[in-house]
């Protein structure tokens, strides 16, 4: 017999208080070989967007038939579904918010939505689906349940805004930041294998104007804001041991905008 499946969790909950221990005590009750993995639990309160970029960078390293279980439900309680997915080999838990968007943007999925009166424990609480639903039916999903009964399918799960950058005019191309990482480091949705060779540039997000390519923190010991192809695959807004989201004043979500060529000496 093979290693038990793998829970991953990523949450708005934060450690202080006893939101993700109750979680997981509440699938080492369903499925207590289950092995969880923590991949955040410091998504900022309430943003999905945030969420969203972080599960669909965490997923693809881990094995396949993996069950997600993701929770930034700011709508908890409300008319928003429950929902179960799978796509790429991957289950993923949660509400349907567009938590999953940048996943279902990479990957083909199949969605249903949860069975509440089959999967939730009872009394089911309407602040707490961490506990109540999403965990349940991870579990369940992770023991061997079969996905084709987690409920009905569904076509229209909620999505957010594409992450690919629009061209707007030649040479001028509009996209958004992905992420903020705790260095302050700004993740733009430019993808580096397709704007990562520029031979002349200008991207511009909040206060910032930026007109350097570097390949490594090393080659920018200054205090001047530079591109670097960060892990992810996505060029990144970077001032080194500094926080360029500061610097900026720049939110996940904003606006960033790239001028190539010879645009870039006209922008």
């Amino acid at each position: 017999m093979g290693p038990a499946p793998i829970i991953t969790l990523t949450t708005d909950f934060g450690l202080a208080d006893h939101y993700v221990g109750v979680t997981k005590g509440v699938i080492a009750s369903i499925y207590p070989e289950a092995r969880t993995v923590d991949i955040s639990h410091e998504v900022r309160p309430y943003c999905v967007a945030e969420g969203a970029f972080r599960i669909a960078q965490a997923y693809r390293y881990f094995p396949a038939a993996t069950v997600h279980l993701v929770v930034i439900d700011p709508g908890v309680g409300g008319s928003r579904r429950p929902i179960a997915a799978l796509a790429g080999g991957h289950y993923f838990v949660g509400p349907d918010n567009g938590v999953f968007s940048q996943v279902f943007e990479k990957e083909t999925p199949l969605v249903r939505q949860v069975d509440v009166a089959r999967y939730g424990l009872q009394p089911l609480s309407r602040t707490f689906h961490g506990r109540d639903l999403f965990a349940p039916t991870a579990a369940w999903l992770a023991k061997g349940g079969l996905f084709e009964e987690i409920g009905k399918l569904i076509s229209d799960p909620q999505t957010l805004p594409a992450t690919s950058p629009v061209e707007v005019e030649p040479g001028h191309w509009q996209g958004r930041v992905l992420n903020i990482d705790r260095f302050g480091n700004l993740v733009t949705s430019f993808e580096a294998a397709r704007f990562g060779i520029l031979s002349g540039f200008r991207l511009s997000v909040g206060q910032l104007d930026v007109r350097r390519l570097a390949g490594s923190y090393a080659e920018s010991p200054g205090e001047e804001p530079f591109l670097i192809e960060g892990s992810s695959g996505y060029l990144e807004v970077s001032i080194n041991q500094q926080s360029a989201a500061q610097r900026a004043g720049a939110l996940i979500g904003q606006l960033a905008e790239l001028w190539v060529g010879a645009e870039a000496n006209k922008a």
